[in-house]
């Protein structure tokens, strides 16, 4: 008979459950079960009828289990006293459910804990040391009562807190208890385990814990503080959780990654994980070597889990993980450059961007008519339209699909105060945004258009309003994104500073030292352009300084060349 007994709760997976009793019991280990009590009469006489051919399987008084309630710690006790009373060799008792898969032969397991006989493992500590309790309560688990299942009775769950809280009723802890918490999973010596289930007090104890939330994490959690003399504050069963607090399921392809944990057993394995229950219940001696459980070597690969599942890969919308605002990893998957007024200001700026830097270079995605692909295109990487109104209806989601599905390659795009403005609080708060705004610009294409100049005055209004209100949103504490703004007067003055280091930003590796600019458009007359439109009531103030004189028409005629990148 070995010195280790195994608890066993079970509530589904019947089939998996006496597979894994009989492994248990190949080596000798007696095992106690409690079907959970809503497990249907035919079903658990099934069951007890299947597994009647082996002696060293029995079966406990049954309980209703529910999850957080008080059931689960009465099956646990019930299968405790009959594991003691009927098998008076087992030295430790093993608490594992249904679902727990032995990673290691079951003799290892033995030997580890008869070189350690009167240690008990069960993680135990007090409130205020446990960080990992999510979305529930601490302390006041402890001194509320709750009456009613946080699943099944949500609604008269909370308002039962909160009347609680509001009114300042208080459940005294009984003397001598100092709350601890820790894994539902243990391992306890003979001794500690009958000293807690044969405690004169007990019944005072589990009154008080039958009204104490989650009981199954605390009461023998608590109770072991009063009687080991020795605790090994961990569980020997390895289990992992996401960010809601829900168990990990293991399956097939994590086999490796349960060999290399080292543990000796795990939970929750899904029930049709056939190769996980075909490699482990081998019990071959070659399977894993001896070594201390170490959980530990693969927390990386679960928080690396944890982090893709809450966040997701940079600028990935996923239907089952649409991010909340504000909560988003990367609002777009690669770096991408804005150019504001660059097209006004340059003829065919397109072409020479994308020859000076090898970019993708769009004309403007965000125009009312229609977005406007490189090289013309209406139908671009991703199956993304050109049309302005399936754009418009989520153009948040526009760019970021454009992004994802053209990374690997930069993207460059042109954009103004005539386009939709929709974007540009996205743009702003977009880290992978290079926002490069000459201010005033789109003054140039008014100058040299044949509109009325009535209609000249009342398109500049209204597009040097649109401007200022981007110009806010892009200097917001809010931006994340690289900008840089120029005044056009600041600009023309000395262009091939700025467009050096656009140019350096977007292409370091293939960046090369500009001689001279791309060809700029001919402003002889601008000035008094902006004069006239001053003296017709409308006063431009984001192009700079620009004299009424055709000074600045001179000093644009060196940079009137076709550009050459040396």
């Amino acid at each position: 008979m070995s010195s280790l007994g195994i608890v066993m709760l079970v509530h589904t997976a019947l089939d998996r459950a006496e597979q894994v009793a009989r492994h248990w019991t190949a080596a000798g280990c007696p095992v106690v079960i409690h079907v959970d009590g809503k497990v249907a009469e035919k079903t658990y006489s099934n069951f007890v009828a299947s597994c009647a051919d082996n002696p060293l399987v029995g079966f406990s008084e049954r309980h209703t289990c529910d999850w957080g309630r008080w059931g689960i710690v009465a099956a646990s006790q019930s299968a405790s006293e009959q594991m003691l009373d009927s098998f008076p060799d087992v030295r430790h008792v093993f608490l594992s459910s249904g679902a727990c898969l032995p990673l290691r032969p079951v003799q290892e397991l033995i030997d580890y804990l008869s070189d350690r006989p009167r240690v008990d493992f069960i993680e135990s500590a007090t409130t205020a040391d446990v960080s990992w309790t999510i979305g529930g309560l601490d302390h006041e688990r402890f001194t509320l009562r709750f009456p009613f299942s946080w699943r099944n009775q949500r609604k008269l769950f909370d308002a039962y807190v909160k009347l609680q809280r509001a009114t300042g009723m208080r459940r005294s802890i009984p003397d001598g208890l100092t709350p601890h918490m820790g894994s539902q999973w243990w391992c306890l010596t003979r001794q500690t385990l009958s000293a807690i289930l044969q405690d004169p007090r007990r019944k005072v104890y589990d009154r008080y814990f039958r009204h104490v939330w989650i009981p199954d994490e605390s009461y023998f959690q608590t109770l072991a503080r009063l009687y080991s003399t020795h605790i090994e504050s961990r569980s020997l069963t390895l289990s992992k959780f996401d960010y809601q607090g829900r168990p990990h399921i293991f399956y097939d392809d994590h086999l490796q990654l349960l060999r290399r944990s080292d543990c000796f057993v795990a939970r929750k394995i899904w029930p049709r994980a056939e190769r996980l229950y075909h490699s482990f219940l081998t019990d071959q001696t070659s399977a894993m070597r001896p070594a201390e459980p170490n959980p530990g070597k693969i927390d990386r690969v679960f928080s690396k889990a944890v982090e893709r599942r809450t966040h997701g890969r940079d600028g990935l919308y996923m239907q089952s993980r649409f991010p909340r605002h504000g909560s988003e990893n990367g609002l777009t998957a690669a770096g991408y450059s804005v150019f504001q007024g660059f097209s006004d200001l340059f003829e065919e700026f397109e072409t020479w961007l994308e020859t000076a830097t090898n970019t993708r270079v769009h004309g403007h995605l965000f125009a009312a008519n229609r977005a406007e692909f490189a090289q013309d295109e209406t139908i671009t990487n991703g199956a993304l339209s050109d049309s302005a109104t399936l754009r418009d209806y989520n153009p948040k989601a526009f760019l970021s699909n454009l992004i994802w599905n053209t990374r690997g390659q930069r993207q460059c795009f042109q954009f103004g105060p005539q386009d939709t403005q929709d974007i540009n609080w996205f743009l702003a708060r977009d880290k992978n945004a290079q926002i490069s705004v000459i201010t005033g610009a789109w003054a140039i294409p008014l100058f040299r258009s044949n509109m009325n100049f009535a209609d000249i005055r009342c398109e500049a209004a209204r597009l040097q309003q649109i401007e200022s209100k981007q110009l806010e949103v892009l200097s917001s504490v809010w931006t994340k994104a690289r900008v840089r703004s120029w005044t056009l007067a600041d600009f023309i003055e000395a262009p091939m500073e700025p467009l050096q280091t656009i140019l350096d930003e977007i292409a370091p590796q293939t960046s090369r030292h500009l001689t001279e600019a791309p060809l700029m458009v001919d402003l002889a007359g601008f000035g008094q352009f902006l004069q006239n439109l001053k003296n017709q009531g409308m006063h431009p103030q984001l192009m700079g300084d620009f004299p009424v004189d055709d000074v600045f028409g001179t000093r644009t005629k060196p940079f009137r060349k076709p550009y050459l990148v040396q």
